[in-house]
């Protein structure tokens, strides 16, 4: 009896050790669909020039939008919505524009030549003279704005610094150390426009510096969801104005900036002067409708087709700045190609009877540099129930290699997998020890981590709904959101390697007879 049952369990895990072998044979079949040739092709295309920088809403952005759901198609995915593979989205674009600045005849542009901030209405300001108040400081040693009535008028302030005598004493503290009003530069500009003035021109050294690095991105647009849209509020503008501006708007009264703050250094004696000048200026807020689409392939599963995987990458990014095109190829040109790369992977096996068990969402997702609003708007109308959404698998970055891996590129870091359910957890590390053997880094799992990387990409809107996520990400880089992340710089070795990560957990996701236990609830 004893050889007979040695005999049965020899034959037991015989059978168990073929069976074993015959899946992950099959597995790693169909991993190897997953192949350099195409994915450069997808990588180069998305990001080449002719897609703008795939902006949300912009003709390059719908442009790539077209081009995935044409791969999904070839694919023979389905469209899940409505027979479409496009899911539209209503947007909102609010961003605060200066139309004209002329200041005596001479014409000035914003983000070139100075910058202007506030919001609301379109307003119109025409104006023969300007008030000048010194320094704008209002305090108990001295105060440029005592028994001064500014509302409603146009102010132009010293923006920085505040009087000092010859030897360099401060009026206000009587020492070398300045004040606060010195150090805290927003603090001025909050006290005068508590006095409601029309308009403020701030003037301060400083401004050309904040030009050359931000130039016109200063006033960039905002993009949110329709449905979350608040007209914004009026606030009274502020234009923060070089010396050069300043002179030009004094030159009529045939004095300099340098002779208003010499009086006022000499004497140590608040100073307001009325200055003859022309000065037209209009701005506010414009408001747009802006439409673009997540795009959605859809492959059924089998006896556990109710049961849904999202894989996830966003194939947006952010267009054209300053007449250059940030072609995003690692950002998000990368995570977008290998979730391209598995849908065939995936349709393959399904076309040969090894389909998954579950059903797949494959979803790239536009908005997600505006604020993740791709995949916030799926997971408040999705297309399929999240209460059935077992797991996402969301890919940003993971074509290129950060400072901190140059002598170890074999990595990928992982994030989430841990914070909802121990089950992924161990599957995600189990498959990587088997097939992958990537180096899992899991420094910006941290619930620590300063950078918050596990709030930034689209698994966060899937998770804040108590769905199981990892996001796979291979760090930051000297070219991220730079022009220089251009396709000529991916490791296409090391994005097949960790797309074929992404696969091995999804198919051992798609496969089991349980769905994910949701055991935790991790920061």
């Amino acid at each position: 009896m004893l050889l007979k049952n040695l005999i049965l369990s020899f034959i037991s895990f015989g059978i168990l050790s073929n069976a074993c072998a015959q899946n992950n044979s099959q597995v790693e079949r169909y991993a190897n669909e997953i192949k350099e040739s195409s994915a450069r092709e997808h990588l180069t295309t998305l990001a080449s020039d002719d897609f703008e920088g795939r902006d949300t809403g912009k003709p390059g952005g719908q442009k790539a939008a077209q081009y995935i759901a044409d791969e999904f198609k070839k694919l023979n995915l389905s469209a899940p919505v409505n027979n479409s593979y496009f899911q539209p989205i209503e947007l909102t674009e609010s961003q605060f524009q200066v139309q004209s600045f002329n200041v005596n005849n001479e014409s000035y542009r914003a983000g070139q030549d100075f910058f202007m901030t506030g919001s609301g209405k379109e307003t119109t300001i025409s104006v023969n003279d300007i008030l000048f108040i010194g320094y704008g400081i209002s305090s108990s040693q001295y105060d440029d704005l005592k028994g001064i009535d500014i509302t409603n008028k146009v102010v132009l302030v010293i923006n920085e610094g505040e009087p000092v005598n010859t030897r360099g004493i401060s009026y206000i503290t009587g020492k070398k150390q300045l004040s606060d009003w010195s150090t805290q530069p927003n603090k001025r500009l909050q006290a005068i426009l508590a006095k409601n003035p029309k308009l403020i021109l701030a003037v301060s050294s400083n401004v050309q510096s904040t030009l050359d690095d931000m130039g016109e991105s200063i006033n960039r647009s905002r993009i949110v969801l329709k449905e979350d849209f608040k007209e914004p509020v009026n606030t009274i503008g502020v234009a923060h104005i070089t010396v050069d501006i300043a002179n030009q708007l004094l030159k009529q009264a045939g004095i300099s900036l340098t002779d208003l703050k010499k009086n006022i250094n000499n004497e140590g004696v608040p100073s307001s002067k009325v200055i003859p000048t022309n000065l037209y200026t209009s701005f506010g807020t414009h408001i747009n409708d802006v439409k673009s689409q997540n795009v959605l392939g859809y492959l059924e599963g089998s006896d556990l087709k109710d049961e849904l995987i999202v894989i996830s990458a966003h194939y947006d990014h952010v267009g054209v700045s300053n007449g250059e095109i940030y072609n995003g190829a690692d950002d998000d040109a990368s995570g977008t190609t290998g979730v391209l790369e598995m849908a065939r992977a995936f349709t393959k096996s399904k076309e040969d009877g090894h389909g998954p068990r579950r059903s797949i969402l494959f979803m790239t997702v536009t908005g997600e540099e505006k604020g993740l609003l791709g995949s916030d708007y799926y997971t408040r109308h999705p297309i399929y129930p999240l209460e059935n959404t077992v797991s996402n698998l969301n890919i940003d970055m993971i074509g290129r290699i950060d400072p901190a891996h140059q002598s170890n590129p074999n990595y990928i870091y992982l994030i989430g997998s841990d914070k909802l359910s121990s089950e992924l957890h161990k599957i995600s590390e189990q498959v990587n020890a088997e097939h992958t053997q990537l180096s899992l880094d899991y420094k910006y799992n941290d619930p620590n981590d300063p950078e918050r990387i596990y709030y930034r990409s689209d698994h966060y809107n899937f998770a804040k709904n108590r769905i199981p996520v990892i996001f796979y990400f291979n760090g930051v880089h000297e070219d991220y959101h730079q022009p220089t992340d251009t396709a000529d710089k991916i490791n296409f070795e090391l994005l097949i390697k960790r797309t074929k990560l992404v696969f091995y957990t999804a198919w051992e996701i798609a496969n089991r007879d349980k769905r994910l236990v949701i055991d935790s609830n991790k920061r």
